[in-house]
């Protein structure tokens, strides 16, 4: 969001001292935006931290409107009587450090300065934005999360939770994600990465304030990535092989599905900062929840959070084997959870329905 836009339902922590980084140097000027939901208890027992993944932001409940270009995307978890039942619990999620929703990011303002970060803006990891979350939960006078719940990059981050501060992470859901990225995730980046930082008005980074940015390259890398979010049968049955309306494949028109990935590269373009996208996707990247912690399974026996890991059974970029990892490594987890999707990864999402029963016996 720019420093003009409406804040919506935004409050915002500001860090009183810079921030140190794990990859060195430090970052000053840190701010997270986040939103709420219910009341805090007086012995501050029931609140719960919501982490978003990669491309999603503060907004977990509500409608669209000003300053929130979409609706709450876990709307249905959210609320009066629902999983996360807003009588009973203090609902709490932030904007990823690093992000473009409210919080520092390399579209914000140098302190000290009216230029944007852009390109400067330092390297990032998982440990880094948990850092600036604990922080936030210091400022609101949270000693220890009931629950802390993500999926993909936000269970990232909620692993990093209980990896880190395991006294203060009495429960634990991990949706879609893992104790270290793959190979193969990093590659899916590195090219998404490439888009990005090949458009011509990418400029280093430093393209802020300029009137024209890296959107193409920015909705090249959201064509690919959406493909490897969603599975091989759901495309199929979609979109199969039909054309678009009446434009025909054959003299410059698109298939349906071509249509479709359009679709998503210009809603995201209009929401989402490339720079962003850039440090975000290299902060997941460098993910490994073992790294100086004599390795996976040393860094995960830490977790003393009562652990429920669960994934979509048609997820290809974040497939069962991950979860199932999680699941043996962490002494409080019990099986494996699958949730029973069409949609791929995007499965975390949508899948409602059978995410909620699991926030309820985490909760119970």
């Amino acid at each position: 969001m720019a420093g003009g836009d409406p804040p919506g339902r935004r409050q915002w922590y500001a860090a009183e001292k810079p921030l140190p980084l794990e990859a060195g140097g430090e970052l000053p000027g840190v701010r997270l935006a986040f939103e709420t939901w219910g009341r805090l208890a007086p012995d501050r027992s029931n609140a719960v931290l919501v982490l978003h993944a990669l491309t999603g932001d503060s907004h977990v409940h509500g409608p669209a409107g000003p300053g929130h270009p979409t609706p709450g995307w876990w709307d249905a978890l959210v609320g009066p009587g629902r999983a996360l039942d807003t009588d009973r619990w203090f609902v709490v999620a932030p904007n990823v450090l690093g992000g473009c929703q409210g919080s520092t990011g390399p579209a914000s303002a140098r302190p000290g300065g009216d230029r944007a970060w852009g390109g400067a803006f330092p390297f990032l990891t998982q440990r880094d934005q948990v850092a600036a979350e604990a922080g936030l939960a210091d400022a609101l006078g949270i000693d220890r999360w009931a629950l802390v719940a993500g999926g993909s990059m936000g269970g990232m981050r909620a692993v990093e939770w209980a990896v880190s501060y395991p006294e203060r992470t009495g429960a634990l859901l991990l949706l879609a994600t893992t104790a270290a990225a793959s190979a193969e995730q990093i590659a899916w980046a590195d090219i998404q990465l490439h888009a990005v930082r090949g458009d011509p008005h990418w400029q280093g980074g430093d393209y802020h304030g300029s009137g024209r940015g890296p959107h193409a390259g920015l909705g090249l890398a959201r064509r690919l990535a959406h493909v490897t979010y969603r599975s091989e049968p759901e495309l199929g049955a979609r979109f199969g092989r039909l054309p678009q309306g009446s434009e025909d494949p054959w003299r410059g028109g698109r298939y349906r599905v071509e249509s479709y990935l359009d679709h998503h590269a210009a809603k995201l373009v209009r929401r989402f900062d490339a720079a962003s996208y850039a440090v975000l996707t290299e902060a997941m990247n460098a993910h490994d929840v073992g790294r100086d912690r004599g390795g996976t399974r040393a860094a995960l026996a830490r977790v003393t959070a009562r652990t429920l890991v669960a994934g979509v059974d048609s997820d290809r970029l974040y497939p069962l084997a991950q979860q199932r990892e999680l699941a043996a490594l962490i002494p409080g987890a019990d099986r494996p959870r699958v949730v029973e999707s069409p949609y791929g990864h995007d499965g975390f999402l949508i899948e409602t329905e059978q995410v909620a029963p699991m926030v309820r016996e985490l909760l119970a």
